[in-house]
């Protein structure tokens, strides 16, 4: 994790987020973000802001995120279409 993360991991914890929620946020294992929280790792760091942390837990799993992704996938599809379908009969309208 960068400092940056760091402080914003301690932040999160003077929070009362859980450490599995924080671990998640970041993408990494628990275990790192228990270093962070006895001090093993960045020790003299200070906490980020409340303005500056990401908004509490708990996060979608990697499989609801992926699911997610798919629905955005489709329906950015379907906007794509319909601004084509509108930029199409625009193009024809102006050519009367």
């Amino acid at each position: 994790m960068t400092e940056t993360e760091a402080m914003i991991a301690k932040g999160m914890l003077a929070r009362g987020d859980r450490q599995h929620d924080i671990a998640a946020w970041f993408g990494v294992n628990g275990g790192r973000i228990a270093d962070i929280s006895t001090g093993k790792k960045f020790p003299n760091l200070p906490s980020a802001p409340v303005e500056k942390l990401p908004p509490p837990g708990p996060y979608l799993t990697g499989r609801d995120a992926h699911a997610a992704m798919i629905a955005l996938e489709a329906a950015a599809e379907t906007i794509n279409a319909a601004l084509a379908l509108i930029r199409e009969r625009a193009d024809v309208a102006k050519a009367r």
